[in-house]
């Protein structure tokens, strides 16, 4: 229907109103707003009432007389603002639509005292960072506070980097399509384009392909270099070259072996088997070479890092280097297991409870050990089916004391498996304070002795009803224990023998251990951290001791055989003189059923002194044959778990760079950066500047394009240089359009 028809169905417009649809119109005039329809104006207000018409057009949208595509088109607001309105109106009335009024707000993280602490130490020559540290706050809020004047950095006499310093034209970039044919046009192999190194390599003469870039466009997963220079923060090559030196010569080496690693691990390329998905001429770009490694090449490069028995040492080292970078976050710590099952039929293994099957399983069991922050420092592999308590004794505490030095106190916060009240006492003579959750039965605090507390703890605001007494363990040892209300009712229960951590510190770091929980959920969803990187063994130790499997045979069956017996007793309860009760197929009387009583009663008490001679753990070589003793191979599995705790350390420095950004920062931050790593981008060496370029296309939308813009200016700070050579990386986001 044209608007001439329009009109005609609504006589009385004025010349000047528009015709929304066949039963309405919209009229300015002489400052004015007005809504018609065949019978006249049904609506008028002034022009300059926002509220008014935003009224005006809520009542149009409920009556039906509009489209709101067509409506928002003609009165000039948003189709968002006038659902958003039309809902308030049906909600709450008309005054859902007046403004609100707001009142005077203050910063909440750079007060004043930060402010002034902060100019401190930015005039005393910090840096950003350890600036931001000190004052805990991020790096993002120091800058935004320095572009609006709240603080003033002083100058170095280091002249910044010019902003456009890309001298490489846009039509010398090469296209994919134009790598693609000339990586399957290469006659020894698919981006086989370095053929020259690769015969040095196969000499034995080239110790490792160096890096060499060339510009190319739209590279798929390019964004990944953006979180290089947190992997080499975490000290992946620093360390790994320090701890292994070198791999043999080859075309690829140790530093292109752990960046490979440690791209994968960003990239969420969980196996090496998974390469192969990848175009490997676009992958070997992020590592400056033709193509990244074959798969059977990663493997071989992995073995020889295994066969050196020095994953162990590459973990310490790790751990040493961040403990010392954040000594404060060691003051509390996270111990908790985590089983990794194994699903072959091929070995026997020690079995063990996993939580998320709740069953017991065979497999390996991890402990690992968080900081407060619930960030990864270190792990340890038991054994065989050893508890918490056996490996906080003779492995965890140990190397936690080594690492915070031999007189500082240390809280250690654990679940109810590792309760020990003995324990407790003596790791309390040692230095170490424990949290844990109070196991068995107690009974219930009154109502009344509970308070609302709230405040900040580790720069989050939490607020519980707790109530704290003093009282006793089992072994006289006096503790502090702690209960919090919940709104159900429910009071759960803490202790802890750490007297200086204030109530609301205790209540939040015990109910924190979500995270630890969190952050085992999130490596074996994301980083594949139950993978098993090979499927081969290792002997064990013959003399572990496990159960008799004859005497658990025996157990079996004796309950069983009271169980029997403890029915027919209760049947013959019920059985009246003259009547006979079934049991199985059979009808038995008052006597029949006293001698099957008697004879199960017998043959339970021949299997408890049958069990009674037996003991009850015997070496595992009296059980199976000594040649299927075995393990799974431990020495690869934890290289690449390392590394994979290394990229989530990562990741984690990263995600708190763009925390302003996210109101659910822990969640949406990961998955901001999961899609930067994978983004597509350009990479645009030019050595007259000696910087590589890496120009972003953009994400999926102006939230967190805008937010990638911020984290590559941080980033840039860093003028983090490629491994390899003399280029400095430089990572470029389009502007943002709303």
């Amino acid at each position: 229907m044209n608007t001439s028809q329009l009109r005609s169905r609504l006589p009385l417009l004025p010349e000047t109103a528009k015709v929304v649809s066949s039963d309405l119109a919209i009229g300015r005039e002489d400052g004015k707003f007005v809504l018609f329809n065949a019978s006249g104006p049904i609506y008028q207000c002034k022009e300059s009432d926002e509220v008014g018409v935003r009224l005006g057009t809520a009542l149009v949208i409920d009556l039906g007389l509009a489209p709101v595509t067509a409506l928002a088109k003609a009165s000039g607001l948003h189709r968002a603002t006038l659902h958003r309105d039309h809902a308030k109106l049906k909600a709450e009335g008309v005054e859902a639509l007046q403004p609100r009024k707001r009142g005077p707000k203050g910063p909440h993280k750079l007060t004043c005292g930060v402010l002034e602490e902060a100019q401190r130490r930015l005039d005393a020559q910090d840096s950003l960072r350890e600036a931001a540290s000190r004052v805990g706050v991020s790096e993002f809020a120091l800058r935004h506070a320095i572009k609006n004047g709240l603080l003033k950095r002083p100058s170095t006499g280091v002249k910044p980097l010019p902003v456009a310093t890309t001298a490489v034209a846009d039509e010398a970039l090469t296209r994919p399509s134009e790598r693609a044919a000339e990586d399957q046009s290469c006659e020894v192999g698919v981006a086989v384009k370095r053929t020259l190194d690769r015969g040095l390599a196969r000499m034995g003469k080239l110790a490792e392909a160096a890096p060499s870039f060339a510009p190319a466009e739209a590279v798929p997963c390019a964004g990944v270099l953006l979180g290089l220079s947190a992997l080499l923060e975490e000290g992946l090559l620093e360390v790994g070259s320090a701890v292994y030196g070198g791999l043999s010569n080859g075309f690829f080496g140790l530093r292109s072996v752990l960046l490979t690693f440690g791209f994968m691990a960003l990239l969420r390329i969980k196996t090496p088997e998974q390469l192969t998905e990848h175009a490997p001429g676009e992958l070997g770009l992020l590592l400056g070479l033709d193509r990244a490694p074959e798969v059977k090449t990663l493997r071989r490069k992995l073995r020889e890092m295994g066969e050196r028995l020095l994953a162990r040492t590459f973990m310490r080292r790790l751990t040493e280097r961040w403990a010392k970078a954040e000594p404060r976050e060691l003051g509390l710590l996270y111990v908790d297991g985590h089983v990794r099952p194994y699903h072959g039929r091929t070995h026997v293994l020690p079995k063990h409870h996993v939580q998320q099957r709740g069953r017991s399983m065979p497999g390996t069991k991890d402990f690992h050990v968080n900081d407060r922050s619930a960030d990864p420092l270190f792990f340890v592999t038991a054994e065989a089916n050893e508890g918490l308590l056996a490996m906080l004794d003779a492995t965890l505490l140990p190397e936690v004391r080594r690492l915070v030095g031999p007189r500082r106190r240390v809280t250690i916060v654990f679940d109810r498996e590792g309760w020990s009240p003995e324990r407790f006492a003596k790791w309390k003579e040692k230095g170490f304070d424990v949290l844990t959750y109070r196991k068995g039965e107690q009974s219930r605090w009154h109502d009344k002795s509970f308070a609302d507390v709230a405040g900040r703890v580790g720069g989050e605001k939490v607020e519980y009803r707790l109530a704290e007494r003093r009282v006793r363990l089992s072994n006289g040892l006096p503790v502090r224990e702690i209960r919090r209300l919940t709104d159900d009712g429910h009071q759960t229960a803490v202790i802890t023998t750490a007297e200086k951590l204030p109530l609301l510190a205790v209540g939040h770091r015990m109910f924190s251990r979500w995270r630890q929980e969190n952050f085992f959920r999130y490596m074996r969803h994301e980083f594949a951290l139950d993978h098993l990187c090979t499927h081969e063994v290792e002997p064990a130790d013959p003399k572990r001791l496990v159960a008799h499997p004859q005497r658990k045979q025996l157990e079996v069956r004796l309950r069983q055989a009271r169980a029997a017996r403890t029915k027919l007793v209760d049947g013959s309860m019920d059985l009246a003189p003259g009547q006979k009760i079934r049991v199985g197929k059979k009808r038995l009387d008052e006597e029949e059923l006293d001698q099957l009583i008697q004879r199960r009663e017998t043959e339970a008490a021949r299997l408890a002194a049958r069990i009674q001679v037996l003991p009850k753990l015997v070496p595992i070589d009296q059980v199976i044959a000594s040649a299927d003793i075995v393990q799974l191979e431990r020495e690869r599995k934890i290289l690449v778990d390392v590394i994979k705790l290394t990229a989530y350390r990562a990741e984690t420095s990263l995600a708190r760079l763009v925390e302003p950004f996210f109101q659910r920062h822990e969640e949406e931050a990961r998955k901001l950066l999961k899609s930067i790593f994978q983004a597509t981008a350009d990479i645009i060496p030019d050595e007259r500047t000696r910087q590589i370029t890496v120009r972003y296309h953009g994400l999926a939308n102006p939230r967190a394009t805008r937010a990638l813009g911020e984290l590559c200016a941080l980033v840039n700070e860093r003028e983090t240089v490629y491994p390899g050579t003399k280029l400095r990386l430089r990572f470029e986001a389009p502007v943002s359009q709303d």
